[in-house]
This record gives C-alpha cells, structure tokens and sequence, in this order.
C-alpha cells in the first residue's frame, strides 16, 4: 500500500500570524477571477493548444490550419470561436479570406512559459 502525505497540519493549528487582511485585500475581484480561470480553461484543451502553437508560428487562416491539425473545418472554426470569445486570438478580413493569429503578445508569454515550465520538469 502507498503512503500517502497528507497536506495538513500534525496539530490543531491556529493559523500564522501573518496579516492576512492584507493578502484579502490584495484578492482579485470575482469577475477577473473568473475571467483569469476561463483562460486557463481554454488552455487545457489539447486542440485549443495546437491551435495556439500553430499561430505562435504565423498568422493562418481556416484552411491553413485545417491542413496543419488535420482536422476538419467546423471542429477549428469552433475552436477559435470559443479563443477569439476570450480574446486569446483575434481575427483580420482580407477578401474573402480570414487570417487568424494571437491577440497580443501577453498570450504567447503565459504559453511560451507554461510550455518552458512544462518542458524543464
């Protein structure tokens, strides 16, 4: 049988004598939590990665990325429909064409240090 570590204090505990008024005070708001955590959701879904790999890369359309997911048209345009709602990625019409990349740099920093951190373990 695994022995299993508990997180939790061996002794009743009473808490640090931090000031934890200042740490509550420094939460953030419920609707930038939530924000925050549906971002985080975004990314834990395998093709909603890819999809971001492929545009760290270059600005794709549709079609493009369809051929680099091997994957049908629906499947991708539904995908970037929930990241360009979250604003992960944004959108640019020339034509009739619709070319697709990262909606600022801040998404390629938290997915290039998500990707070293997990990479470095």
């Amino acid at each position: 049988m695994e022995n299993v570590i508990l997180d939790t204090c061996d002794d009743p505990c009473s808490g640090t004598e931090t000031d934890l008024q200042t740490v509550k005070d420094a939460m953030i708001d419920e609707p930038t939590m939530n924000e925050l955590a549906d971002i985080f959701k975004a990314l834990g879904d395998p093709t909603r990665v890819r999809i971001i790999y492929a545009l760290m890369q270059k600005e794709l359309c549709v079609h493009d990325l369809t051929v680099v997911l091997e994957m049908g048209q629906s499947a991708v345009s539904h995908q970037l429909r929930v990241l360009r709602n979250l604003r992960i990625v944004k959108r640019r019409k020339a034509g009739k064409t619709v070319y697709y990349s990262l909606d600022d740099v801040h998404i390629e920093q938290i997915f290039a240090q998500t990707l070293h951190h997990v990479k470095h373990g």
